[in-house]
């Protein structure tokens, strides 16, 4: 039986399931467009904690153990947890594995590393692997400014393209058995395509949306091609954080293709903060698609308002030492399909 078609697509045969998720955000975040979806909301941006740093490591692993709460499960029955973060060598998803314990496979995709994690993820459920997994995603404003950009304290006015990270994490809980408490019994976990690294130019750190949209619209071309499938087999299109520029940049690429996204596409940077808000490019971050996958996508498919949903997180595959350097910023995107099974 043929798992993998076309160049870059994988089928997942036993189609695994969602069986939980969990979602944790600033005050910022939930006073957006999804108020009132997210498990926990934060008091203070360092819950708690002395530094933004351990606060995203906190936010992470309560994530984390809030999904395997809900199922039911405890974390020494997770099999495997593959999650990643923004900060150097992985330090948000390397601590909150130390703390929590279940065996680890650390990821960077930047902001595509949900759909990388669902991605492996899908591999290692549908192999026969490792069973239950749990995909997480985590990212925080003040951590992702002060290694990117400038620190708080400086007061550096942002620029026009310029997206706000998203302080949140998502965790999801995949498995192809049953578990004690399922949250979603219908989101099933059907193929991946894997993204190809496109890089045009860009080197503008603050125009992410612009290096990230050409490999958004290059991993849903070739997924068409491998499948076989055209847009109207989906009800929603989802990419991860292009934010309004990026977004409107992917719609004009894809007409060159003489594909119509506008009524079936959705950009979880442009749409998790709301206009009045002030964040004018939407935000971006590996939280970002993390929480509203985990928050809002999730419940959707559940309900039945979406039956086939292909999510494509993005991300801008740079680094603090890149930027100073002049390098262009690659761009990547994983694609995963989420559908609703009985």
């Amino acid at each position: 039986m043929r798992k993998r078609i076309g160049e870059r697509t994988l089928l997942f045969r036993s189609e695994p399931r969602v069986r939980s998720a969990a979602a944790i955000v600033a005050k910022n975040e939930d006073n957006g467009a999804f108020q009132g979806t997210f498990d926990t909301v934060l008091e203070d941006d360092k819950f708690g904690e002395d530094s933004f740093e351990k606060a995203e490591c906190k936010m992470f692993r309560t994530a984390a153990l809030l999904a395997c709460q809900k199922a039911g499960l405890d974390p020494d029955g997770i099999h495997a947890m593959l999650a990643g973060d923004l900060l150097n060598q992985l330090i948000t998803a390397n601590y909150a594995a130390r703390d929590l314990g279940i065996p680890f496979l650390g990821l960077y995709g930047a902001c595509s590393t949900m759909a990388e994690s669902l991605l492996l993820g899908g591999v290692l459920s549908d192999g026969g692997y490792c069973s239950p997994v749990l995909c997480c995603a985590s990212s925080h404003f003040s951590t992702a400014e002060r290694q990117y950009r400038f620190p708080l304290e400086m007061g550096t006015t942002a620029p026009p393209t310029a997206q706000r990270t998203v302080t949140g994490a998502g965790a999801l809980l995949l498995s192809t058995q049953d578990v004690p408490l399922p949250v979603f019994s219908h989101v099933a976990l059907t193929a991946a395509t894997i993204g190809r690294v496109v890089d045009l130019g860009i080197t503008d750190m603050n125009n992410m949306g612009a290096a990230m949209a050409p490999a958004c619209c290059d991993t849903i071309l070739a997924h068409l091609d491998d499948t076989g499938s055209d847009i109207a087999d989906y009800d929603l299109i989802v990419s991860g954080d292009l934010g309004t520029f990026g977004s409107e940049m992917l719609l004009n690429l894809a007409k060159k293709y003489d594909l119509e996204l506008v009524g079936r596409y959705l950009d979880c940077g442009a749409s998790i903060y709301l206009k009045e808000q002030g964040f004018s490019c939407g935000g971006s971050g590996a939280g970002c698609s993390a929480v509203v996958l985990a928050a809002e996508l999730l419940e959707r498919i559940e309900r039945g308002d979406v039956n086939r949903m292909l999510f494509l997180a993005t991300g801008a595959l740079m680094s603090p030492t890149s930027g100073m350097q002049g390098e262009s910023i690659p761009g990547i995107a994983h694609a995963v399909v989420l559908e609703r099974r009985d």
